[in-house]
């Protein structure tokens, strides 16, 4: 959990595009701590829906979650490079509405490839979802509904996002290598 201090906070959402289910998570980051605000799906039906109006469905509920919650940032989770080109294709449509939502309401966007999601999560990126949906339960402490896996890979995405924008924004230039030896000693391979 959060302290009420009064130090500065920031919203995250992290989404995971999907032509029948998209994911989306939003956490609450203050400092080096994380909190579960919301998670869930948006269905977007089977089939006989067209593939236009699966894509608008898309861009009118993230939209809408943007207005309700409020993100400084939004992070996507990458098209899969699978064999199927057609599905990739329809990926990328999905993740670019998702992408033009966030843009409309002027949120800066970040891309992580899966393996990313799961390695900066797990520490592994060949883990299932359930690995990553167990993970995000003891790193937020609490129990995430995995009814719906996409909405936990939605979530996964915040984490990432949060976890690397803190990796960036920690790492300290350095003039000469005494100094860099100085702060980081055990990085140095003795012999």
């Amino acid at each position: 959990m959060l302290n009420n201090s009064t130090a500065p906070y920031r919203i995250i959402m992290g989404i995971d595009p999907g032509t029948s289910i998209t994911g989306y998570g939003i956490i609450k980051c203050r400092g080096k701590k994380i909190q579960l605000v919301t998670h869930g799906v948006i269905r977007l039906g089977k089939q006989e829906v067209s593939h236009a109006i699966k894509l608008k469905r898309i861009y009118q509920r993230v939209s809408s979650l943007v207005q309700a919650f409020s993100p400084k940032e939004m992070a996507l989770e990458s098209p899969f490079h699978g064999k199927n080109i057609q599905s990739m294709l329809k990926l990328g449509r999905a993740q670019g509405v998702a992408m033009a939502a966030g843009i409309n309401h002027g949120l800066p966007i970040f891309e992580y490839a899966p393996r990313k999601v799961k390695q900066a999560v797990t520490g592994n990126g060949s883990a299932s979802k359930q690995q990553v949906a167990k993970m995000l339960e003891r790193l937020l402490n609490c129990e995430l509904d995995t009814k719906f896996l996409d909405a936990s890979d939605g979530l996964a995405v915040a984490v990432c996002h949060f976890y690397q924008a803190n990796a960036l924004s920690n790492n300290k230039s350095y003039k000469n290598w005494a100094d860099f030896i100085k702060d980081n000693p055990n990085r140095i391979k003795k012999r």
